[in-house]
């Protein structure tokens, strides 16, 4: 019996074959990062869910909020089970995050020093089916310790994010996806993202994000008008700013009473 001619596989070949040139499709779930400009460069248009990705910086916590808050306050609301934060540098500002969708409730922060502590304690919380996430900071983990926690991600279809020092680089990984996230140097207001790994060509240009949110921005305007009507009404204005560079509009009869400044400010 003579052997098939190859043009009879080119068809169906072709759908199951990535060309490197192109940006890959997600082989499985993926969840919006919530930053447009970033879905438009994964695989899938989101954060892999099932693997891992890996998030490169010079501080342990700068950006790690910012990137993720919107995918880990779907995945508790899709999977009604908490987020563990495993080895986090910090203790999270629980006002905060809830008032950006994510409870504070919905946090489980398990503390620990030893590396293979924070390890076994990343692995067990993938294998908890009620688990909606995992961020794990694990600055000395070895690639076969994190070839583990791709297994254990992927046999539990989990979101997993991984922190790691920007020094780590040139290391090989086993992530499906490797992020280094750092402060814009022409811009302080932006933060850049270098996609280092991914299933599509090298991006050569890094993808620009706001480094804060909407609210917070509004917050933080709110905060520093309130500081300088005070300073206005103390008869001093700070150097470089004058009376007249800012509207204040009346709320008396809003119902945020007296406090309302905090929340609602106009800025000229």
């Amino acid at each position: 019996m003579g052997l098939p001619f190859l043009d009879s596989f080119s068809a169906a070949a072709g759908r199951g074959v990535w060309h490197a040139d192109e940006l890959g499709l997600a082989d499985a779930q993926v969840v919006a990062t919530g930053h447009t400009a970033l879905d438009a460069q994964l695989p899938g248009g989101g954060w892999p869910v099932g693997a891992m990705t890996e998030l490169l910086q010079a501080a342990p916590e700068a950006h790690v909020w910012r990137l993720l808050l919107p995918a880990l306050a779907q995945a508790v609301q899709a999977r009604g089970g908490p987020v563990v934060l495993v080895g986090a540098p910090y203790e999270p500002c629980g006002p905060s995050l809830a008032a950006q969708g994510l409870p504070v409730e919905a946090l489980m922060w398990i503390r620990s020093e030893a590396p293979a502590a924070r390890l076994w304690a990343c692995e067990q919380a993938l294998r908890c089916a009620d688990i909606a996430a995992v961020v794990a900071w694990l600055p000395q983990a070895r690639v076969g310790e994190l070839r583990r926690l791709q297994l254990a991600a992927a046999q539990h279809e989990v979101l997993l994010f991984v922190c790691r020092p920007e020094s780590v680089a040139l290391s090989a990984s086993p992530a499906r996806l490797r992020i280094r996230a750092g402060r814009c140097e022409a811009d302080a207001s932006q933060i850049e993202l270098h996609i280092l790994k991914r299933r599509g060509p090298p991006l050569a240009t890094p993808v620009m994000l706001p480094a804060r949110n909407e609210r917070m921005t509004a917050l933080l305007a709110a905060a520093r008008l309130r500081r300088k009507l005070r300073l206005q009404q103390l008869g001093t204005v700070p150097a470089g700013e004058s009376a007249t560079s800012a509207t204040v509009v009346r709320i008396d009869a809003w119902k945020g009473g007296p406090d309302a400044l905090d929340r609602l400010a106009v800025v000229a």
